[in-house]
């Protein structure tokens, strides 16, 4: 039987996903309803991605029996509210990272799916990418020796876009560019917290870091430099340096492909019914089927993306905030 998924949110991010759930067997993965606060936009996107039912409330899309897990794309401050609203009537959640807007929320979530006894994955959809799982494979392998640095950076100039400089919208570059810097480095060195971090950045009118650079230190002689920006193009790629040799990943928060010693890696998307709005959004396609296995397997929690990482993850996050200066109303 196909999975049966609801989408929470008809933005940008929802058409990507759900346009790359279409490209996979219609007997594994079915979008049965779409819930956004205005019906219109529900309607017009059930409309183009044929889907069966639009709601115009996220309340009515908790209800629909036929739901089997939901999606969440909304802005970031409404992940805690719409993922436990899905998770209280009985629906698996895969949320948009940031999971949510801090540690304290993450850590309520979490255990409110644990309560629940219900499947949730923070959607950090880089994880899933084939090319992630040769780069780790060459590690293993000692293809590069004892890795000692990382070095990643994500930036555009996206000082136009409300949701990334509103502090109301949950913006930041921390939040929404700094989670794929920091699972960069968390899955390079397996998960393990640095032993200290130390930031700084860059705030706009509104007080939000609109640029971040870090370095992650870990125990023996390990670092990691993150860099995010809202105000220029950054390099926007991973280099992992071991005594041994580098490995580069052009685009590696959606890679198709990776520079290993051994040799290049490439793996090709497939194209899709309609345009999509984000680059590689076609990739979105690998977890989704993640989601599929995990749930088939009878698990709460991906192994790509576990619980313990969304908490590490967002205790950084926390962490990079608080030496920069952004605080958050759900902060307090």
């Amino acid at each position: 039987m196909a999975t049966r998924w609801g989408i929470a949110s008809a933005g940008k991010i929802s058409h990507d996903f759900t346009n790359a759930v279409a490209t996979l067997p219609i007997n594994e993965h079915e979008v049965v309803a779409v819930a956004a606060r205005d019906i219109k936009r529900a309607e017009e996107f059930a409309k183009l991605h044929r889907i069966k039912k639009a709601y115009g409330s996220y309340e009515e899309l908790a209800k629909d029996i036929d739901v089997e897990i939901v999606y969440i794309g909304t802005l970031n401050p409404q992940h805690l509210e719409v993922a436990k609203l899905m998770l209280s009537h009985g629906k698996h959640v895969l949320c948009e990272k940031p999971l949510t807007m801090n540690l304290k929320q993450t850590t309520e979530l979490i255990n409110f799916a644990k309560s629940k006894g219900l499947f949730l994955m923070e959607a950090i959809w880089s994880r899933c990418f084939p090319t992630y799982e040769a780069v780790k494979k060459a590690i293993k392998a000692g293809e590069i020796g004892d890795v000692k640095q990382v070095i990643v950076s994500f930036g555009f100039a996206l000082e136009d876009v409300d949701r990334l400089n509103v502090k109301e919208m949950g913006g930041g570059t921390i939040l929404d560019l700094g989670v794929y810097t920091l699972q960069l480095a968390q899955f390079v060195f397996d998960g393990e917290k640095p032993i200290d971090v130390k930031a700084g950045g860059f705030l706009n009118a509104d007080g939000v870091d609109k640029s971040m650079s870090a370095t992650l230190i870990y125990k023996n002689d390990r670092t990691a430099t993150i860099m995010t920006h809202l105000v220029v193009t950054l390099p926007n790629e991973a280099v992992i340096i071991g005594t041994k040799g580098v490995i580069k990943i052009p685009t590696f928060w959606c890679p198709v492909t990776a520079e290993l010693p051994s040799g290049k890696i490439k793996i090709e998307l497939p194209k899709a019914p309609h345009q999509f709005n984000f680059i590689n959004s076609a990739g979105l396609r690998y977890e989704a089927a993640e989601v599929r296995a995990c749930l088939l397997a009878g698990l709460k929690e991906s192994p790509k993306v576990s619980h313990a990482e969304s908490l590490m993850i967002a205790a950084l996050e926390d962490e990079l905030r608080r030496q920069i200066g952004v605080v958050y109303p759900q902060d307090k």
